[in-house]
């Protein structure tokens, strides 16, 4: 059961606490951030740190970090010792250390240049670039860097400029490391490289508080997991009483038992929505065909790269094709959607909610209430360039009371929303120019618990009501639970179609053999291959970019 007693850490009684946050409370203005958080971290222990977005994770680490400073009255303990962290180089001398998702390299610089930025090694007023990166290599090979201390760091995947945030970490003898959110743009043998190097500083003796939304990355790597809900300590649990359930309640203080369970039924499905035919760009996508039906939910999932969003944008135009045909249903039966763009599909009846939603789909620093009347401002204007003011407030309201975006009010800026948040309101602009077809791409990236529960719902209710519904994941949990069936892509070409079987786990098993070319259908599949013109792909070898 939750509790902030220190034993409830297998041998933690017996050792003082690496680091101790008592009391710690924010207050931004009109904004109460942080109220009483509690948190204590061990030396070879990995903490994880759970909560809805908004929760106030990442204020409490920006408190950590120097970023912020905390309210009076609360305290910071290290070793045992009162300190006060009154900024980042505070923090970084105090030996924390923090990886946000968003990573702070220089990519014009070398490997050594960023694990030494801020603190450059200087020999008669010149930068001693080969003695940086002489002291490096031994700490990048003791965590297996497979490039070298003087690569410039814009030439590095995505997982490697991770490694060297690690690296400056590691080389300064951080012993507090802080890890937000890590996995996020990795594959799963990315994921599986990170986990390793975590276990070897946990090995080693390092202190890391691990945030994540993903509870199969909690289950493999927490020792212990602190919860806060609404700026508020819940609670912590030991490893020995982790469980879904558990933590879920105590994330958004109700039981989400139900959590992917399909509401809406085949028997209400209806008529063909929409008919993609032989559609193919002539790179990336190549010839697919599949039908959409009234009221269904329709997954579509694959490998990282298989083409899903690619296959997307084509059908929504937003993407030139090169060959094929895309029809919608209108009152005088299946017509073709004419090429052109966005704006055809979009007065045709589809709506795209896109994979990124900061660079493709919001405007940041514009409004909640701009951002909802986007698209329809023009639909109910008065004329002669006059907008029907209090027309749109009404829709934002509504919206903001269906969807249960949390905002203080209609004009706060999109851009200083919690993620979940972020993608209600785009969700919101899209239901505004009532749909036909609905394409969700990555619905529930990057947002919390609570807040996927209520997109689930949101889907569910919209395919109740005769929403046909294109659903991009890469969580099979999310695809075998909501779906009617699943399409599976490999190398850009429609592969099979998989049906849910009799337990979810049998069905992922099979949604990864159609994706990885692994196996072919045996007798009784559910599964089948796909046999449609263009479809027909060679068998891909797995590959090290599986679903996550």
């Amino acid at each position: 059961m939750p509790s902030s007693d220190l034993s409830d850490f297998s041998g933690a009684c017996a050792r003082p606490p690496l680091l101790a946050l008592r009391n710690i409370c924010k207050t931004f203005p009109g904004v109460r951030a942080l109220r009483n958080v509690e948190l204590t971290a061990y030396a070879g222990e990995v903490h994880a740190l759970m909560g809805e977005n908004g929760a106030g994770k990442s204020t409490l680490m920006k408190i950590l970090s120097g970023a912020y400073t905390a309210d009076p009255g609360g305290e910071c303990h290290i070793d045992g010792q009162r300190v006060e962290i009154d900024g980042p180089q505070s923090a970084r001398d105090l030996g924390v250390a923090v990886i946000y998702q968003e990573l702070s390299l220089a990519p014009n610089l070398s490997v050594a240049e960023n694990i030494y930025l801020g603190r450059a090694l200087q020999r008669r007023g010149l930068v001693a670039r080969g003695e940086m990166a002489r002291a490096c290599e031994p700490t990048l090979a003791r965590l297996g860097a497979d490039f070298s201390p003087v690569a410039c760091v814009s030439s590095l995947s995505i997982a490697q400029r991770q490694l060297v945030e690690i690296a400056r970490a590691v080389h300064f003898e951080a012993r507090i490391l802080v890890m937000d959110e890590p996995t996020t743009p990795l594959s799963t043998h990315e994921t599986d490289r990170l986990f390793a190097l975590i276990r070897q500083l946990r090995g080693e003796g390092m202190a890391i508080l691990y945030i994540s939304h993903r509870m199969a990355e909690i289950d493999e790597l927490a020792d212990r997991v602190t919860v806060l809900r609404d700026g508020c300590f819940v609670g912590t649990l030991d490893r020995d009483h982790l469980s879904q359930a558990a933590l879920v309640k105590m994330m958004v203080g109700r039981d989400l038992s139900g959590f992917y369970t399909k509401t809406h039924g085949q028997s209400r499905q209806g008529e063909v929505m929409l008919s993609v035919r032989d559609v193919a760009d002539g790179v990336r996508v190549k010839g697919c065909s599949f039908e959409l039906r009234a009221g269904e939910v329709l997954g579509l999932a694959g490998l990282v790269g298989a083409g899903r969003t690619e296959l997307a944008r084509l059908v929504f135009g937003a993407d030139a094709r090169t060959r094929g045909e895309v029809r919608i249903a209108s009152p005088a039966g299946l017509v073709t959607l004419p090429p052109g763009g966005p704006r055809q599909a979009i007065d045709a009846g589809i709506a795209y909610l896109t994979e990124d939603r900061k660079l493709q789909g919001l405007f940041l620093d514009q409004s909640v209430h701009e951002n909802i009347n986007l698209i329809v401002a023009a639909r109910d204007a008065l004329g002669l360039g006059r907008l029907n003011r209090p027309a749109a407030r009404r829709r934002t309201t509504e919206a903001i009371d269906t969807l249960g975006i949390r905002v203080a009010h209609a004009q706060v800026n999109v851009g200083a929303l919690s993620g979940g948040n972020q993608q209600k309101v785009m969700l919101s602009r899209l239901l505004e120019i009532q749909p036909r077809v609905l394409i969700l791409d990555e619905p529930t990236r990057g947002v919390d618990i609570g807040a996927k529960s209520e997109i689930y719902r949101l889907v569910n209710a919209l395919a109740e009501s005769g929403v046909a519904i294109l659903m991009i994941s890469s969580e099979l949990p999310e695809v075998v639970g909501l779906c009617d069936r699943v399409l599976v892509m490999r190398e850009g070409a429609l592969a099979g179609e998989v049906r849910p079987a009799s337990s979810a786990a049998e069905t992922q098993e099979r949604i990864i053999a159609l994706a990885t070319g692994a196996a072919q259908p045996a007798a009784g599949w559910v599964g089948t291959p796909l046999a449609a013109a263009g479809n027909a792909a060679a068998a891909g070898n797995a590959t090290s970019s599986m679903l996550h």
